[in-house]
């Protein structure tokens, strides 16, 4: 206990490096290379309900049933909600803290029922609204490794 009569707490700070490897499944191993080898987004369509989900899942979550329909989606879509994020964290492709701010989109594609999280290119809130359209920017051919991180983000197709 402290002079002043209350229980002193300890912090511990630990350190940990723990990489870890798994696989992306036969759906999201199809998906990660479409969007590394062909810059391509591909969705999965639920044929008893008809919902498109993006990225790709094996089961409708509604329905319950075995989704087996591949769907070529655009790169293009609209942007559902936003925050603009105003404290780093550390950027898990470089390693160091990701400037600030910037903006996580919540982006729904053309042609799909679901949305997606990803990063938007304008970070001053003022000049975004839902439902602004938006553009998948691809990383360069070669730089690509076939994760959600090869679309670097999205951009902004028009002011409104």
């Amino acid at each position: 206990m402290s002079s002043s009569g209350e229980t002193e707490l300890i912090k511990l700070q630990e350190v940990a490096d723990l990489p870890y490897h798994w696989s992306a499944g036969k759906y999201g191993s199809k998906f990660l290379r479409s969007l590394r080898d062909e810059k391509k987004l591909w969705g999965t369509r639920c044929l008893q309900c008809e919902k498109v989900y993006f990225p790709p899942r094996e089961v409708c979550g509604p329905c319950f049933a075995y989704i087996d329909e591949w769907v070529e989606l655009s790169t293009e879509g609209t942007l559902m909600a936003f925050s603009v994020v105003n404290f780093p964290f550390i950027d898990p492709e470089l390693g160091d803290k990701r400037p600030v701010p910037y903006t996580f989109g919540y982006i729904q594609l053309d042609g799909c029922d679901t949305a997606m999280s990803h990063f938007v290119n304008e970070h001053d809130h003022t000049k975004l609204s839902g439902g602004m359209r938006v553009k998948a920017v691809f990383k360069e051919d070669g730089q690509r490794v076939g994760n959600m991180l090869d679309i670097l983000y999205f951009e902004i197709k028009e002011k409104q």
